[in-house]
């Protein structure tokens, strides 16, 4: 019986809130019940239809891994401590993710550019009787291209739109996507930026520009 796992992430680029990196354990066998009920991609399903086959996907795994990364642990990552950056710490609980699951196979969708940089660096934090056994596929598209890693991008998508409900439910408005592409996201980001501590990503430059205009006028008082 072959175990496979299926690996990736959702809020990589929002400037509010959590990224969340998700691991979905199967036999390999069970593979083909995602196909039945329709798993793909997450950013090709309407959110309606990601609830729904979150449910159904956690009764099919194995077993289900979650990882919630907040703005704090991404600021100080993107900062450069401890020599990290987004992908380098992204890689670092993906590892966690196979360590805890012990999977045979783990198929990863890959966040940088250079596969070959991020495969070694993430070897260095899975543990040494895993690397001796663990097949690691590591590629771009993974969620469009393996089944096992497109439900993994459902349940992170999830779990994302489900902090964004949260935080509304927090601040009493809606926050749009989080992304600062999305108007409403910017209207909230514009009136709020200097609140609620530990929301924002503060590295972002959408947060920077608003800091920089206040210390400007700040400056401009004197």
């Amino acid at each position: 019986m072959v175990n496979v796992c299926g690996i990736d992430e959702a809020g990589r680029g929002p400037c509010i809130g959590s990224m969340f990196i998700v691991g979905t354990l199967y036999e390999e066998g069970k593979l083909k019940a995602l196909r039945d009920i329709g798993v793909k991609d997450s950013k090709l399903l309407p959110h309606k239809k990601r609830v729904e086959l979150a449910k159904k996907i956690r009764k099919i795994a194995n077993k289900v891994k979650v990882i919630q990364i907040e703005p704090r642990e991404i600021d100080d990552a993107v900062d450069g401590k401890d020599g990290l950056n987004l992908n380098w710490l992204e890689a670092i609980k993906t590892a966690e993710i196979i360590n805890e699951l012990e999977p045979d196979k783990a198929v990863i969708d890959c966040p940088s550019p250079n596969i070959r940089a991020y495969t070694n660096f993430l070897k260095k934090y899975i543990k040494k009787s895993l690397l001796d056994k663990t097949i690691l596929i590591v590629e771009h598209k993974a969620d469009k291209n393996y089944v096992e890693c497109a439900s993994s991008s459902i349940i992170a998508k999830v779990s994302r739109e489900q902090e964004v409900e949260k935080i509304e439910n927090m601040v009493g408005q809606s926050i749009g996507s989080g992304y600062t592409s999305n108007p409403v996201c910017q209207k909230f980001l514009k009136e709020s930026w200097d609140k609620y501590p530990g929301l924002f990503r503060r590295t972002w430059i959408s947060w920077k520009n608003h800091k920089h205009m206040k210390d400007q006028k700040k400056i401009e008082e004197f």
